[in-house]
């Protein structure tokens, strides 16, 4: 997969200014509806119904198109360098695996994480042979100041259907409390406030998703913050991480990637 828009490919060299105000451009391109070449509604969540598989999205018995190719992204770091990796499921099968390595040129800011490492990210998505119908980004996408997150900027460049997969919150206000203890399945709305600049108050960015819980009472894991980056919705994007997740708290493509950028870290010298 190669730029739809090499416009928007990431540039560490921009100020911070122009980086921002490239990502301005980059929220008013996004489209945080659902435009997917396969329907949600199709989605058979794990355990639905018998030879239904339990590690990833396939569709139901009434959809009879294939089951989606579900991208999932994540990276790794060896000293100033960024290993990307990308592993690609279809009805819960590898189906291929591809890793890229680039030099980090900048720091790590908050809510400029696409131009640290967004090069390496597209650099891996250039070996796929397969085009995904949906990716899965370990990042943000539109809960993000700007609604640019690095979920939104890959989805944007590639035109691709993305999903923000973060483990914190980096903005927005939650309709609930994250500091409670919340049961498998819980949904919480994530509402833009005063720290989004590009959306109104209110508007939902997205959800806090409960997507594993200890029975325990002395043990918690906290909800995964999911977010819309491109051509999906804010209820559809918590749909394809619900239905991905197969018994972790990361959802099946992205902990398939974390684990593969880590073995692929091992080669870099």
């Amino acid at each position: 997969m190669h730029p739809i828009h090499p416009d928007f490919v990431p540039d560490p060299s921009l100020s911070q200014a122009e980086m921002e105000e490239l990502q301005r451009d980059i929220a008013e391109v996004a489209r945080f509806e659902d435009d997917l070449g396969f329907s949600p509604q199709g989605i058979a969540r794990p355990g639905d119904a018998p030879g239904v598989d339990q590690t990833t999205l396939s569709t139901s018995d009434d959809d009879p198109t294939d089951p989606p190719l579900v991208a999932g992204v994540d990276q790794a770091f060896v000293d100033d360098k960024a290993v990307s990796a990308v592993v690609v499921l279809q009805n819960g099968e590898v189906v291929e695996r591809v890793s890229a390595v680039k030099r980090t040129e900048i720091p790590y800011i908050p809510g400029l994480l696409s131009f640290r490492e967004g090069g390496a990210i597209l650099a891996a998505f250039a070996e796929l042979e397969t085009d995904p119908d949906v990716v899965l980004v370990d990042g943000s996408g539109r809960i993000h100041f700007r609604e640019a997150g690095l979920a939104t900027h890959i989805g944007v460049t590639l035109d691709v259907p993305a999903v923000g997969v973060a483990k914190s919150l980096l903005c927005g206000t939650p309709e609930r409390s994250l500091d409670e203890t919340y049961p498998e399945g819980t949904r919480i709305p994530i509402a833009a406030d005063d720290s989004v600049e590009t959306c109104p108050d209110g508007t939902v960015i997205g959800h806090a998703l409960q997507t594993r819980q200890y029975d325990s009472p002395n043990r918690y894991i906290n909800p995964l913050i999911v977010s819309p980056g491109h051509r999906v919705s804010a209820s559809t994007a918590a749909d394809i991480v619900e239905a991905t997740a197969d018994g972790y708290k990361l959802p099946e493509p992205t902990r398939l990637a974390d684990s593969y950028a880590d073995e692929a870290k091992a080669t870099v010298e």
